[in-house]
């Protein structure tokens, strides 16, 4: 699921503080010989609001279900995120299917400036000072894969300087 990204750290849930906040839940219809077969399927994205966050998706004929199979799902998809002081190390586009998203650090006492989908995953990282656009679809699941691909493309000072060569200061004069 990861393997596209360079510095993915991918983390176990065992010890984790996690808590799970639910995106979307949406009915879905089977249309058979006999009839239509409801079921739901739940979007859910959890996190321990310190930089570690994962995304899950659970389809049952029962939303408990559903929802419950998607923290499990989410909680076996966990990876790091580098944060700032609260906010985000640069500013970063992501995108998957239709879904564009723009995040850009913002200065402390700002807030989370995102809608729906995008506000759920950041605020599960801990992100608490953020601005934020969403383009084109705003179906959640798309919405939260494409917050996902902007916040794994995120790299940190550390990871700069040693993926460059260079000290640490050089990264921040240069």
């Amino acid at each position: 699921m990861y393997q596209d990204y360079k510095n993915v750290e991918l983390v176990k849930p065992g010890g984790l503080e996690l808590k799970d906040r639910l995106v979307g839940v949406q009915r879905v219809t089977k249309v058979t010989k006999g009839g239509r077969a409801f079921g739901f399927s739940a979007i859910v994205v959890v996190g321990n609001e310190d930089g570690v966050v994962g995304h899950g998706l659970g389809k049952s004929k029962e939303v408990a279900d559903a929802i419950s199979k998607a923290v499990e799902d989410a909680k076996k998809n966990l990876v790091r995120i580098p944060l700032n002081k609260g906010t985000l190390p640069h500013e970063q586009k992501g995108k998957y299917g239709g879904a564009r998203v723009y995040l850009q650090p913002a200065s402390h006492g700002t807030g989370v400036i995102a809608g729906g989908a995008v506000r759920a995953v950041l605020e599960a990282v801990g992100v608490h000072d953020v601005l934020s656009k969403s383009q084109g679809s705003s179906n959640p699941h798309n919405v939260v894969k494409a917050t996902f691909d902007a916040l794994l493309q995120l790299r940190d000072a550390k990871t700069v300087a040693a993926q460059r060569g260079i000290s640490l200061e050089k990264v921040f004069k240069g």
